[in-house]
């Protein structure tokens, strides 16, 4: 089971590499729409570039938090750390929702990490984090 634990964070750095990009791509998408604000246009332009900017703004930190919450997590699960099933269990939970590769990712990763093999490798790190 270790395989399918192995792959299935770099599956999930994939998903949160491809989140942190869209959040950045938003980020520029509400930059350019404030931008707007700056220009001389009539006050209906200016209400409307607000609202599209600051909606970009609020998907953007959505999509870096989302994304950061996955490297995070595969992070964990390299390194066998029970937080790190946790975790992975409930963004597992919450992709299914997200079709098609959230929903694939989901239900991959709530297979695998349900699995009694993964549990047994999981186990020796529940309470105890090594000090560094």
């Amino acid at each position: 089971m270790e395989s399918h634990v192995t792959f299935l964070a770099l599956l999930t750095r994939l998903w949160g590499a491809l989140s942190v990009l869209v959040g950045v791509s938003l980020l520029f998408l509400a930059a350019g729409a404030l931008a707007e604000l700056r220009s001389p246009a009539p006050s209906s332009l200016a209400v409307a570039a607000g609202v599209a900017g600051i909606t970009f703004l609020l998907l953007a930190l959505c999509a870096l938090a989302w994304g950061g919450v996955h490297l995070w997590a595969a992070g964990l699960m390299d390194r066998h750390r029970a937080r790190g099933r946790m975790v992975m269990l409930a963004l597992g939970v919450c992709n299914l929702v997200l079709l098609p590769f959230g929903t694939a990712l989901g239900g991959y990763a709530i297979w695998v990490l349900m699995s009694p093999g993964t549990r047994r490798l999981f186990e020796h790190h529940v309470w105890v984090e090594p000090s560094e």
